[in-house]
């Protein structure tokens, strides 16, 4: 029997440095498949995450389990109706090994199905919309950022918290826009107060004035907000200078400030944000990152850089664990379900469903920084509402 259980563990040591050695000398390249908008209101988003995904590649001697890794990249326009077609291009054109997008929920939403249905794995390094890891869950999907429901809910119970009771809400009218603001509303309403209206408008329409107006009209405790990229951008200055910010205070989800401090300038200026990254979260862990960042890409990284380092390092456990066999997707995808992925936001896990587990940040702006000011809410998991996995 030990003769046999030996023999047996031998011979699964020898298949795995049989299957690792196979990629290296046949050359066998690992193609990663960067689906992101590189134009457009994301297109600084994309470049962060990217720009995260390879400082990781770089920290590994520019391979993941042993793999050269080739890129193939598209850019996805943040266009829900080009996204079929380009993700079908990866998948089976191209022929890529893993997908990694992207920023658009809509666009999220036709990566996710195509994988699904393909099998390829896909790493969502920012999307949040609720379904892909709701009800499109699958083994081989996962999400190295957060559901849309996450920061709204965050933010919805530190406001309930401090005690306002009247809120307006205001977003584009799609996905990750009405998502936040179902999440907030879902803690704020748990917690006493009332959402007493609802405004939005089409993405990525950045014209405000009448809806800024109407805020002014109902004379709300306070506003939640999700923009993000250039609409956000322009939200907070057309905010200030209605004169609102003096009287009715803005709160929103953190990628209002994320990433656009530096144009949105002053009038971001003592904004709070629930987001689960911020500047000064001072550990060891995330100077190393941001030190590292700023020497590569002589920028300071953001929420977006954090999430595409982390959908590498995702990428990485997966992929050592299967010694760089990307057809071993339960195996795959059981490394990462147990892993304690150590990331510059502090640690955090995958859920069942393959979202998050993680602290979100109470962060208020000072200067050109989102400085943690408390945690908004610990180890906050998504419902993952509908996923059957």
């Amino acid at each position: 029997m030990k003769t046999t259980l030996f023999r047996t563990t031998l011979i699964a040591a020898a298949a795995a440095i049989l299957s690792t050695a196979a990629f290296a000398q046949t050359g066998a390249k690992l193609k990663v498949g960067l689906m992101l908008p590189y134009t457009g209101t994301y297109a600084s988003l994309g470049n962060a995450i990217e720009n995260g995904f390879k400082l990781y590649l770089t920290e590994q001697g520019g391979k993941i389990a042993g793999r050269e890794v080739e890129f193939v990249k598209v850019d996805d326009e943040s266009d829900p109706s080009k996204a079929t077609d380009n993700v079908n291009k990866l998948v089976k054109r191209d022929n890529v090994d893993v997908l990694i997008g992207t920023v658009h929920s809509g666009v999220a939403m036709a990566m996710a199905k195509v994988a699904k249905e393909s099998g390829t794995i896909l790493i969502v390094p920012n999307a949040g919309a609720d379904a892909v890891t709701g009800a499109m869950c699958a083994p081989n999907i996962f999400r190295s950022s957060f559901s849309n429901w996450q920061p709204g809910y965050a933010m919805g119970e530190v406001m309930a918290k401090k005690g306002i009771k009247k809120v307006a809400t205001i977003t584009w009218k799609y996905a990750a826009g009405d998502e936040s603001v179902r999440g907030f509303k879902e803690a704020f309403e748990k917690g006493g107060g009332t959402v007493v209206k609802e405004l939005s408008l089409p993405f990525p329409n950045v014209e405000f004035q009448a809806l800024l107006t109407d805020i002014a009209a109902t004379k709300p405790d306070a506003v939640f907000t999700f923009f993000a990229g250039g609409g956000a951008v322009k939200f907070v200055k057309d905010y200030a200078a209605a004169g609102l910010k003096k009287t009715i205070p803005l709160y929103g989800s953190g990628f209002l400030t994320d990433g656009t401090l530096d144009a949105q300038g002053a009038d971001a200026d003592g904004l709070f944000t629930a987001l689960h990254y911020a500047d000064g979260i001072d550990t060891p862990r995330d100077k190393s990152f941001r030190l590292a960042y700023a020497k590569t890409y002589k920028l300071q990284p953001d929420v977006y850089a954090v999430q595409g380092y982390d959908a590498a390092q995702i990428l990485g456990i997966g992929l050592k664990a299967v010694n760089g066999d990307t057809t071993k997707k339960a195996e795959f995808a059981a490394a990462v379900e147990a892993a304690k992925i150590d990331s510059p936001r502090g640690t955090f896990s995958l859920s069942k469903a393959h979202n998050p587990v993680q602290d979100f940040y109470l962060r208020q702006v000072t200067g050109k920084e989102n400085k943690v000011v408390g945690i908004a809410s610990k180890g906050l998991a998504d419902p993952a509402r509908g996923c059957k996995m």
